[in-house]
């Protein structure tokens, strides 16, 4: 198994070139392709208002605006990309998420910036949104960080589906890497026993040891992020967790605090 495609979600705020320039790394070590993605919905200064001359103005001048910043975005994406063989740039008037997910169709990997922090461009895709219903590996890529070695990482293992699925989703970067430390953290009840992932992965081939750690309620996510700067890992992977509540999600705290605040990458399953 290995990555043949990535996706990178692509804005207006300057930390997109970042992203964009991680992504096109992953992809050269690969030989992936690289697939740059961006949608903005119009915003209407006034309602249309049907077969008027006046809605006819409006819905006209608000898709230029649209226009204007998916071109803005291709500029940068193809500015970053460079000349790499094998890029694709995909653009739409469309709600951001619902468009990511049909492009995602041609995908093996995800890559996105992390949302709800100051300087954000409007019509960036929230991290959160991607990570739960793309179906796929989401790498979430903290402000300013714009290259990803995963020669060290960490697994933040519950026997779960979700930690299993981002385990094997994982695999070609856990493959590359010199160390794996799957980290089970102990929340009162007892460590859950990584031995077995960490097993499994050395017959793929993977340096991988089980580590447990010690903590409590939402301590658990400070606890991995230490581990996982202690063992001088860029790379967190891990399961997410949530449950849908009308037209948002509500995460378990581990998962809010990684998608957040997390300082180095997070590829996460649900």
């Amino acid at each position: 198994m290995s990555y043949a495609s990535i996706l990178v979600a692509v804005d207006l705020a300057p930390r997109s070139r970042t992203r964009v320039r991680l992504a096109g790394r992953l992809a050269d070590a690969f030989g992936a392709g690289l697939m740059g993605v961006a949608a903005e919905q119009p915003a209407y200064a006034i309602p249309p208002l049907g077969a008027t001359a006046a809605g006819a103005y409006a819905l006209a001048a608000a898709s230029e605006v649209v226009h204007t910043d998916l071109r803005i975005a291709q500029a940068a994406f193809e500015e970053e990309a460079g000349a790499r063989d094998r890029t694709e740039w995909r653009a739409a008037l469309d709600f951001p998420l619902s468009f990511l997910a049909a492009q995602a169709a041609a995908a093996d990997l995800v890559v996105v910036g992390r949302t709800g922090e100051a300087g954000a461009s409007p019509f960036a895709f929230n991290s959160g949104d991607a990570v739960m219903r793309l179906g796929r590996p989401v790498l979430v890529v903290p402000p300013q960080v714009d290259h990803l070695e995963a020669a060290r990482v960490t697994i933040g293992w519950k026997n779960t589906r979700e930690a299993r699925r981002a385990v094997s989703d994982a695999l070609p970067l856990l493959r590359r890497a010199a160390h794996v430390a799957v980290v089970s953290v102990d929340e009162g009840q007892g460590p859950p026993d990584g031995r077995d992932v960490a097993a499994l992965l050395s017959a793929h081939g993977v340096a991988a040891t089980a580590v447990g750690v010690e903590a409590a309620g939402e301590a658990t996510s400070r606890a991995l992020i230490d581990t996982a700067l202690e063992q001088g890992a860029d790379l967190i992977v891990t399961g997410a967790y949530g449950h849908g509540r009308l037209r948002e999600w509500v995460f378990g705290g581990v998962t809010r605090t990684l998608l957040a605040a997390s300082p180095v990458c997070c590829l996460m399953s649900h």
